[in-house]
């Protein structure tokens, strides 16, 4: 008969319990988790049902890991997102969120940039942790990206952007996230992009702030290679602060529209 082991078809004898095929596939599986639940090695496997065995604390190994994220996507979606390059302008509140959201879905290359360090008030709504107070923000994003896949391509600069240093760090994207507090950063950054790196598509971000409605944060294409997501006017100011859930959308979209335009969806 047959069943899914880590999401792949087997054929393996009638009678055969959890714990025999551990041994046979993934001796010292210690997390056996059977149809969606966790289950007993004594528990007999019938045609069709779907096995995960799990040695906890231990790395899957690349192919293993890749085919278990390609068999959640549409087939041929992940070897596109694979052989993506993705860069990201500021990893605070919506770059960090960008970039974890970019790293479960697959994209194989994420160029990160950032000057700033790790601080309490960043806690609130960045992706980063206690134990990481102090470091460079790109280098705590590494540490927990590569928690979530360490078989990604990941490119970090600790550095100020500007008009200067900014076409050689995303010259190998196609698109690039603006992750910016600063208008005059926002700026500069679109500027540049427009002017000297011709393939690249921006996805800025303007009015993410408070806790206003959900859907008033949309994604808007201003022209040909700029997309804008935001409401366009909640900015940061007393009693209307930076809060991850608002945040977190705006992040996702950003994210969600990187993903359509690696895919080939433009509007």
């Amino acid at each position: 008969m047959q069943i899914r082991l880590n999401e792949q078809v087997i054929t393996i004898d009638d009678g055969l319990t959890i714990g025999q095929l551990a041994q046979q596939h993934r001796p010292g599986a210690d997390v056996l988790i059977l149809n969606g639940f966790p289950a007993s090695a004594e528990t007999m496997l019938s045609a069709d049902d779907e096995l995960f065995l799990i040695k906890r604390g231990e790395m899957p190994p690349a192919d293993e890991l890749e085919y278990l994220m390609a068999a959640r996507h549409t087939p041929g979606i992940h070897a596109r997102l694979k052989s993506a390059c993705v860069g990201i302008a500021g990893v605070g509140g919506l770059g960090s969120a960008v970039a974890v959201a970019l790293a479960r879905i697959g994209v194989g290359h994420l160029i990160l940039a950032d000057f700033d360090l790790v601080e309490p008030s960043n806690l609130n709504r960045q992706q980063y942790f206690v134990d990481q107070l102090g470091m460079p923000k790109v280098e705590a994003l590494v540490e927990t990206l590569r928690r979530i896949n360490p078989y990604l391509q990941l490119t970090s600069h600790c550095v100020v952007l500007d008009p200067g240093n900014l076409p050689l760090i995303f010259s190998p994207c196609s698109v690039l996230i603006e992750a910016f507090d600063r208008a005059e950063m926002k700026a500069m950054l679109v500027d540049t992009v427009m002017e000297k790196l011709p393939a690249v598509t921006v996805i800025a971000a303007s009015g993410v702030a408070g806790y206003g409605s959900n859907n008033s944060i949309q994604t808007r294409r201003l022209n040909r290679r700029l997309y804008l997501v935001g409401d366009g006017s909640s900015e940061a100011a007393p009693g209307n602060g930076l809060m991850a859930p608002r945040v977190g959308i705006a992040a996702c979209q950003q994210a969600n529209q990187a993903v359509r335009l690696i895919l080939g969806e433009e509007l």
